[in-house]
């Protein structure tokens, strides 16, 4: 029993060096990626509503007569193809960017795209926003994000101050109204990473998830960034909750996922399924006090990597039961 306990700790304490090294991993990532050939695609959602994907996160577009919402901004290098992309959508200016959580990916064309727009002062960010918020499109986002945004990441720097939130919020939820319809910012605890939203569009049934859920990998936890594997689960249940459904046929509530295609709450659903089994698993393999390597060559991810997994880039199939070995064995030994 003791063997067993020491090398959960030994694979714990790996498993933080390896989520150390994840700031540096998306900036390498970044690095290695040539922008010139990379094209901005728009798919129609709903009435005034639109998916833009690129090279990093998906995008989420609402447009309207008070202006243009996104959430998320990809890549900084993709700024200019992206506003290229609005002026086609819509000639009002961009009012509001909501990040789903601090990665590059999603929030390092934040700046760029801030400096386009401006801030509507007043209504539900009225008080909120300071005199160089006024100056540029408002940022919003769970203080979280602007906590690790204002930090290094490993060996990474800070990001730029001007990409910063100019609006951030603690509680569970903020609300906004935009373009004619409630908008709501809904923050899930420890997550994908501990400062993840969940941007729900209630009149155009849309909902973006930022990367709680993506179709192109298996789930990204973020240890470092205080990401938890049954927190990012307990997030896939949360927005479950909010979808409605088409009996019998697609439809229904549109979900707009962190990376990969449009789906719907079936795709959810699957990727729900995934999660929790794998999970259960784990959770079996980890109270027998199997090590990191006998849980690896378990191979706990087998029938779901034809999908989900991959050996090569920065999120292999193995770093994802790495993370999630760490994270899972501090639940068990907490219900102990």
């Amino acid at each position: 029993m003791r063997r067993g306990k020491v090398a959960i700790m030994k694979t714990a304490f790996g498993a933080i060096a390896a989520a150390a090294v994840l700031a540096t991993a998306w900036a390498q990532n970044r690095a290695q990626q040539d922008f010139s050939k990379v094209e901005i695609h728009v798919l129609p959602l709903r009435d005034n509503m639109y998916m833009l994907t690129g090279a990093g996160g998906n995008i989420t577009v609402q447009t309207g007569k008070d202006g243009v919402l996104l959430v998320d901004t990809e890549y900084a290098q993709l700024s200019d193809k992206i506003l290229a992309e609005l002026r086609k959508l819509s000639k009002e200016p961009l009012r509001y960017i909501i990040n789903t959580h601090y990665h590059a990916d999603h929030t390092s064309g934040n700046e760029n795209l801030r400096k386009a727009g401006n801030t509507i002062a007043g209504g539900n960010v009225a008080g909120d926003l300071g005199a160089e918020a006024s100056e540029g499109a408002a940022i919003i986002a769970h203080n979280n994000v602007l906590e690790r945004m204002s930090m290094t990441q490993g060996s990474q720097p800070a990001a730029p101050q001007g990409g910063w939130p100019t609006s951030t919020y603690l509680s569970g939820k903020k609300k906004l109204w935009v373009n004619g319809e409630g908008v709501e910012v809904i923050h899930p605890e420890h997550a994908h990473t501990d400062g993840d939203s969940i941007v729900f569009f209630r009149r155009n049934d849309v909902i973006s998830t930022g990367d709680i859920f993506t179709m192109t990998s298996y789930p990204i936890i973020d240890l470092n960034g205080g990401g938890s594997y049954q927190g990012l689960l307990d997030a896939v249940n949360q927005i479950l909750d909010l979808t409605d459904t088409v009996y019998g046929q697609d439809g229904g509530t549109l979900i707009v996922p962190g990376h990969g295609r449009l789906c719907d709450t079936g795709d959810l659903l699957n990727y729900r399924e995934m999660v929790t089994i794998i999970r259960d698993r784990m959770v079996d393999m980890i109270k027998k006090d199997m090590t990191l390597e006998q849980v690896k060559a378990a191979k706990p991810t087998a029938d779901y990597d034809p999908l989900y997994g991959t050996s090569t880039g920065f999120w292999t199939t193995d770093a994802f039961v790495e993370a999630a070995y760490k994270s899972l064995s501090q639940t068990v030994k907490q219900k102990k």
